[in-house]
């Protein structure tokens, strides 16, 4: 299958045209969540818990808060259960640095949820000193798609088995950014060297390099996975905690940004949300597509739509991924 054949459960992805923007107003336009179990990784800040707190006020089952720092993540709990006592939210400890913490959150979820509807993979860094993980993979790489592809991989079954009893498929939406298409290293994703820290490029190129790869991947899992709809959002500029820690140690490209032009283009946090919003709700979305606010299609790079990268990166993921999901 060639890289613009068309795949038979995503459709064309090279000749999209940008569409135009849906009027979305969350608390009229999202349904009843009524029996809804959800999953939001990096809700105990910013998008991630402005997220949880708007899909709360339509009566989930559940919702879990999965964020490194205890301390917010419980504060986000309560916050969340402001907006709706009746709501069950809970914590989980994540660490999407660490696949011993990735496990072993996964592991509460798939032991404590009898089901799960809608999963946001949002948590991520930007800028910051160079380093790796854990387990040895570029920070900002091994922390916004190596960590979270682990965790679906971990919670697919449960993915996989809701699934099959309930009326609408379950949703997988990864937060990516339009910064996907901006500098990233020859070819999208120097496989090469992603277990080090990639000095030799900038901080905005490691983080437009794991952008890209959550584009790309949101389109693996919606070809690998037919039972679940998955997409990729750009969420919209909000000036968040995103910014702020990755100020330091990240470059004179990274200061610029969070210094000079998220001031000028962000929105709010009530705006911001909107896109993964439509995209976790909407009876629009089509799964394998990447998505601008509000709803709209056609504005992912080349890169992001190339399918013999989409396969690189997925096998290349996969085998890295497989001595760890059991």
């Amino acid at each position: 299958m060639t890289s613009t054949e068309p795949h038979p459960a995503i459709g064309s992805l090279d000749q999209l045209q940008p569409s135009k923007p849906h009027a979305f107003n969350p608390s009229g336009d999202i349904p009843s969540l009524d029996g809804k179990v959800i999953v939001i990784t990096g809700a105990n800040s910013g998008i991630g818990k402005q997220t949880a707190i708007e899909l709360a006020k339509h009566d989930p089952a559940q919702i879990w808060i999965a964020a490194r720092n205890e301390q917010s993540g419980l504060e986000a709990v309560q916050d969340v259960k402001k907006t709706r006592p009746s709501v069950d939210v809970r914590f989980v400890s994540l660490d999407l640095t660490s696949f011993e913490s990735i496990k072993a959150a996964a592991k509460i979820v798939l032991a404590e949820a009898a089901q799960l509807d809608l999963l946001m993979l949002n948590a991520g860094i930007m800028g910051g000193p160079p380093g790796v993980t854990v387990e040895g993979y570029e920070l900002a790489f091994g922390t916004n798609h190596v960590g979270h592809a682990l965790l679906f991989d971990m919670l697919a079954p449960l993915l996989i088995k809701t699934a099959e009893t309930s009326a609408t498929k379950p949703r997988v939406v990864s937060v990516s950014s339009r910064g996907h298409a901006f500098e990233v290293p020859p070819g999208g994703i120097a496989f090469s060297t992603l277990k080090s820290a990639q000095t030799d490029l900038s901080g905005v190129t490691r983080y437009t390099q794991s952008k890209l790869a959550n584009v790309v991947y949101a389109r693996e899992i919606a070809r690998h996975h037919p039972s679940i709809i998955s997409v990729a959002i750009h969420p919209e500029d909000v000036a968040t905690q995103l910014f702020d820690k990755g100020v330091q140690g990240g470059g004179p490209e990274i200061e610029y940004l969070a210094r000079e032009v998220a001031p000028r283009v962000g929105v709010s946090l009530e705006e911001g949300v909107k896109n993964g919003l439509w995209a976790m709700t909407s009876d629009d979305v089509q799964s394998g597509r990447y998505y601008e606010p509000v709803g709209v299609l056609g504005k992912g790079s080349a890169l992001s739509r190339d399918r013999e990268l989409g396969e690189k990166l997925w096998k290349w993921t996969q085998e890295e991924l497989g001595n760890y999901v059991v």
